[in-house]
């Protein structure tokens, strides 16, 4: 498939990430290499060369730093993505968002800063998906 179609992250991921399934909870700091779907709780930092993606009833409560962060949860500290964020519109963040890119849909809530790291004009977002 021709990458230039995907919109989203998750559309580009080869493998099968690893899952915080939803009732466990992580408390301590997270590295190495690999996807992360959080659908649980994390308390800790993490350092990883891969994607992070919260899921909806995830919560992270610490600083991502992550190749790239998809969060359609709850983060409750930094997030600091050497490539894209994307911001669903069920997220909540209280923190500083960096990246290269962030995407952000209509009804998210961010509280605090963003910052990207990319390009300085501003790329438009197109949508490729179309709700029928």
């Amino acid at each position: 498939m021709n990458e230039s179609r995907l919109r989203r992250l998750r559309d580009k991921s080869a493998s099968s990430a690893t899952l915080i399934n939803e009732g466990c909870k992580i408390t301590g700091t997270i590295s190495g290499t690999g996807s992360y779907l959080v659908n649980g709780e994390i308390d800790g930092d993490c350092d990883l060369d891969g994607t992070v993606t919260i899921a909806p009833n995830g919560l992270w409560k610490g600083t991502i730093k992550a190749s790239d962060v998809i969060v359609a949860g709850q983060v409750e500290g930094d997030i600091i993505a050497a490539g894209k964020v994307e911001i669903m519109d069920s997220a909540h963040i209280t923190g500083t968002v960096s990246g290269e890119a962030i995407a952000v849909a209509e009804g998210a809530v961010v509280e605090g800063v963003m910052k990207t790291t990319g390009p300085a004009e501003p790329l438009e977002f197109v949508e490729k998906r179309k709700e029928d």
